[in-house]
């Protein structure tokens, strides 16, 4: 019964289907023809200049000025610490180098805040002491560590902050405890009494 049931059920909607396909016919649905348009001629001519970066553009810090604070972690002994670093800088901890290429952060008033930095890392071969394998190169995004992952079983690397700043931002204040801190309050002055 349950079977029979079944066919049932299925049989008007496979009927609608077929009688749907069957309406459509064997020519199928006409292309619509493409519209030729004219590009005006003071755009034909035009220099289209190419978008920069925002250093080259000279909107924001020059890239030789900026510093990035690259995180590194060794797993083995569970010790981290922060690398401060200009673009084009390399350092040496222990058995890892890590290069810093660029960093770059957007816009204060764009919507999403994004602060990444090109990073290449390299460790020092087990077998021989001279050979160096890169096993990094590429962003590294603070706001999205999953989107490039240095894959190490023993160090961990990770974007922290890129310092520049961009024309009309005010002047960010030299640690959070000083943004934090209220202002003192103005000194009374003596009253004299009657």
């Amino acid at each position: 019964m349950r079977r029979a049931f079944r066919t049932a059920a299925a049989g008007p909607a496979a009927i609608g289907c077929a009688l749907l396909l069957t309406s459509c016919g064997q020519s199928g649905p006409t292309k619509p023809e493409a519209v030729e348009t004219e590009i005006p001629e003071d755009l034909q001519e035009a220099d289209l200049v190419p978008a920069q970066p925002a250093g080259e553009a000279g909107i924001g810090t020059p890239m030789a000025d900026r510093v990035a604070t690259i995180g590194l972690l060794n797993k083995r002994n569970n010790l981290s610490q922060d690398l401060e670093m200009s673009p084009g800088e390399s350092r040496r901890v222990g058995d890892i180098i890590v290069r810093l290429s660029a960093c770059e952060r957007t816009a204060p008033w764009e919507l999403q805040r994004e602060t990444g930095a090109f990073v290449q890392v390299l460790v020092r071969s087990k077998t021989d002491d001279d050979s160096w394998n890169r096993i990094f190169s590429g962003w590294l995004f603070k706001n999205a560590p999953s989107v490039n992952v240095v894959e190490h079983p023993i160090y961990d690397v990770w974007v922290k902050d890129c310092a520049m700043s961009f024309p009309g931002e005010g002047s960010a204040p030299a640690s959070p405890a000083a943004a934090a801190a209220p202002a003192p309050e103005p000194a009374e002055s003596p009253t004299s009494e009657e």
